[in-house]
């Protein structure tokens, strides 16, 4: 299983966004990447600088959102969806998608949904609730 560090999170999306914004080939995944850094704008600042990148620190009281967990949620998604598991949840954010007329915005409700069943999940020490999960994402695509 591949595990990789905060540190390395952070160098491969600011790595990724550098090489795409320069034209230089880029893997499957760091394509992948490249694509949902261009759907946020607002996280371009905070890729310009590895070092800087590295070192930032971004806390719920300071209201800031953290562009590298919510772009590394996107990137699980996407790997959800592609082999469909949990099972069911790639029909679900299709429904949810056509529902909201747009991928990212399918993606940004499913992501809250996500956060809160590993929040769920880590707070009772029970383990992830996959059909919760899924059955969160068909409940928005009916709203």
């Amino acid at each position: 299983m591949f595990a990789p560090s905060q540190e390395q999170v952070r160098r491969f999306f600011c790595e990724a966004w550098q090489k795409h914004r320069a034209g230089q080939p880029l893997t499957p995944l760091e394509a992948q990447a490249a694509d949902w850094i261009a759907e946020h704008p607002e996280y371009h600042g905070d890729l310009a600088d590895v070092d800087v990148a590295v070192a930032a620190q971004y806390s719920v009281e300071e209201g800031r959102t953290n562009p590298f967990l919510h772009l590394s949620m996107h990137l699980s998604l996407i790997e959800q969806v592609s082999i469909d598991q949990p099972r069911g949840i790639k029909q679900a954010v299709e429904l949810l998608a056509a529902r909201r007329g747009s991928l990212h915005a399918a993606h940004h409700e499913a992501m809250e949904a996500l956060g809160e069943m590993v929040w769920a999940a880590q707070r009772s020490g029970q383990p992830f609730d996959g059909q919760a999960y899924i059955d969160r994402v068909r409940m928005a695509a009916t709203r």
